[in-house]
């Protein structure tokens, strides 16, 4: 989700603090799925700021527990996202995920169209590329 392993205290201080000053802002959104008081997904919607993007919103960071994955977490959350994005008056949605990955398969299930893959996107700890795909959905 955008991290290397080991994560530190201030990596992880210094990204909430970034999106706690957009969730006050109302630029950003975030969901959370819980059962029995325990966080076991959630996810994020980035609002475009510029005037010509006032229709546009990017899902991020979308995550479920991996044991309740398959169970329709991940759906509950995006249909929440989506709610969100429709009451904001955003109706087109865009993400990125690995391409060929079970996310990619999951979203276009979800109705998400395919932009294109962008190769190379994101690297991972040692330096490896992985390819990812755009997304988008229009809820209009």
């Amino acid at each position: 989700m955008g991290f290397f392993p080991p994560l530190t205290h201030d990596q992880g201080r210094n990204y909430w603090l970034v999106v706690r000053a957009e969730l006050e802002a109302g630029t950003r959104l975030l969901i959370a799925a819980f059962t029995e008081n325990r966080l076991v997904g959630s996810g994020q919607l980035a609002l475009a700021t510029r005037p010509n993007g006032s229709h546009r919103a990017e899902v991020e960071k979308l995550f479920v527990t991996t044991a309740l994955r398959g169970k329709g977490v991940g759906r509950l959350l995006m249909a929440a996202l989506h709610e969100a994005a429709i009451e904001r008056g955003r109706y087109l949605v865009l993400l990125n995920t690995r391409h060929g990955s079970r996310a990619e398969r999951f979203y276009k299930e979800l109705g998400y169209r395919e932009v294109g893959p962008i190769p190379g996107w994101s690297l991972g700890p040692a330096g490896e590329r992985y390819d990812h795909v755009i997304l988008y959905q229009d809820l209009s």
